[in-house]
């Protein structure tokens, strides 16, 4: 199949899924680890057409949603500085942080501007050299190449005022973190689509092997999303976990090897923050000593005060999979995506802008 089109097929949807039914007996509680596979759940209404003995829960797979508000007040203390122009992406703009948020601050003033790429970011320093230009850099292995291929292009044109505040999170070390916190009790993982044309299959190897959880990477259409459900079924009714790829267009097993080389040349592992989680060794990518002249972190002193969470707002919970947003009492009265109280409420990636928008009346 080569176009969108074919990978919505109703016919082949009734079929695959006339297919899960006849062959799932067993219990089961799969969790899709990725924000994107998130909204094609609820819009397609794939958890309604699924049966009844496989629940289905989301993870912590929102970049934005994991930022954690202690790494989101920075952001905002280093566009309050003089001469810095910050740059991000859109939905970061509007994450409520501990006192404010970034689109607050460039209404008291700050110089805080939209950008879909880092390239954009680096032609803002190109065009204002009196000024520092920050790049909010958050995401997974996802965006973060690209972020990578930025600093080394700054590098070559030895320009001296760009800047990347590094947010950045890995995916496989969370999903170990999870597993061992031993919340939720999981028999299949969704394994996420974008970041594994990145980092391939093979990464995800100790979730079969270690803690006996079938694996599937899935696309993002419905019949893709259908496929890896009907993988992870015949492993649990089989007993035989494994990590299978059902997204065989977009991943390869070993990955994007350019791309891995990328991140390997600018960054390294860290500990990273996450929203409702904390701090997780080896999570986060961090600018190697190499290049920290285009550290953010390393090059700008800021004290963006104590860190606060939102009241009453329960998107840690959510994230790990412990809470759904009918969960919370703020959803869809005080937390709304127009006047969002947690950032997953503002991200179109979030579980509660998913729940808002596709959610039918039973929260399935």
């Amino acid at each position: 199949m080569k176009f969108v089109n074919e990978y919505r097929d109703p016919e082949l949807g009734k079929k695959l899924l006339e297919r899960i039914h006849r062959r799932s007996r067993k219990r089961a509680r799969l969790m899709e680890f990725c924000g994107g596979h998130t909204v094609a759940i609820f819009k397609h209404g794939l958890r309604q057409l699924l049966p009844d003995n496989i629940e289905m829960l989301s993870g912590p797979g929102c970049p934005v949603c994991v930022t954690a508000s202690a790494d989101l007040d920075k952001a905002i203390a280093l566009g309050r500085l003089p001469d810095v122009i910050i740059t991000s992406f859109g939905d970061m703009v509007r994450v409520p942080g501990s006192r404010s948020s970034l689109q607050q601050a460039k209404a008291e003033g700050a110089d805080v501007r939209i950008v879909y790429s880092a390239q954009d970011a680096l032609a803002i320093a190109r065009d204002n050299p009196e000024k520092s230009v920050i790049f909010i850099g958050i995401g997974f292995e996802t965006t973060a190449p690209t972020i990578a291929a930025s600093i080394l292009q700054a590098e070559q044109e030895k320009l001296d005022n760009y800047y990347v505040l590094s947010l950045h999170k890995v995916c496989p070390p969370i999903m170990k973190a999870i597993l061992d916190m031993g919340e939720v009790n999981l028999n299949g993982i969704i394994c996420p689509g974008h970041v594994s044309t990145i980092i391939g299959s093979h990464p995800y190897q100790f979730i079969a092997d270690e803690y006996k959880i079938a694996c599937a990477v899935s696309g993002f259409e419905p019949l893709d999303i259908l496929l890896a459900v009907d993988r992870l079924v015949e492993q649990i009714e089989s007993g035989q976990p494994k990590v299978e790829i059902a997204y065989r267009r977009g991943v390869k097993p070993e990955g994007n090897v350019p791309a891995i080389r990328l991140l390997e040349t600018v960054f390294e592992a860290g500990e990273a923050n996450w929203r409702g989680i904390g701090a997780v060794p080896a999570s986060g990518l961090q600018v190697k000593s190499q290049y920290e002249k285009y550290d953010a972190a390393k090059n700008f002193k800021i004290d963006p005060g104590p860190t606060l969470e939102p009241e009453g707002c329960i998107c840690g919970s959510i994230l790990r999979g412990v809470s759904t947003p009918r969960d919370c009492g703020l959803f869809g009265g005080t937390c709304t995506p127009e006047h969002p109280v947690g950032p997953c409420m503002v991200s179109s990636e979030g579980s509660c802008a998913s729940y808002y928008h596709y959610g039918d009346s039973h929260g399935r």
